[in-house]
């Protein structure tokens, strides 16, 4: 009996619900392109960087996923990803935003890009302690 193959979708449907922990980077082009609000990058070893970022830095997060879904070769997502930054008065963040996600011919993710529903201003005030 031959065991079925997840599509992206799927492979990113459960990476989602366990964000950012034991994520499956071998669903990325080597040369994938990452862009969201603060910055962009090509390299899934950059891409794998900075989800070890996340989880070693971002206390408690968590991608909520409200939409996900494929249309040919173009998978969007809505989320809003969550976390308590590890100053003293513990703010806890969230950021709503929808992500594009490119597939080539192998099936394999070559653009991945995120679009932040808030400023980056607006995060960075999140993190002021409220008098």
């Amino acid at each position: 009996m031959t065991v079925p193959t997840m599509t992206v979708l799927e492979v990113l449907r459960a990476d989602y619900a366990r964000f950012p922990e034991n994520q499956t980077y071998d669903i990325y082009a080597d040369e994938v392109y990452f862009k969201d609000p603060m910055t962009a990058f090509r390299g899934r070893d950059r891409y794998q960087t900075m989800i070890g970022f996340i989880q070693t830095w971002f206390k408690q997060p968590v991608m909520d996923v409200h939409e996900l879904g494929q249309s040919g070769d173009v998978i969007t997502t809505r989320w809003t990803l969550h976390w308590t930054t590890p100053l003293p008065w513990k703010p806890r963040i969230s950021i709503p935003g929808s992500t594009e996600i490119k597939l080539n011919t192998a099936k394999k993710i070559i653009s991945h890009i995120d679009t932040w529903d808030i400023s980056p201003w607006d995060v960075l005030r999140q993190h002021l302690p409220r008098f």
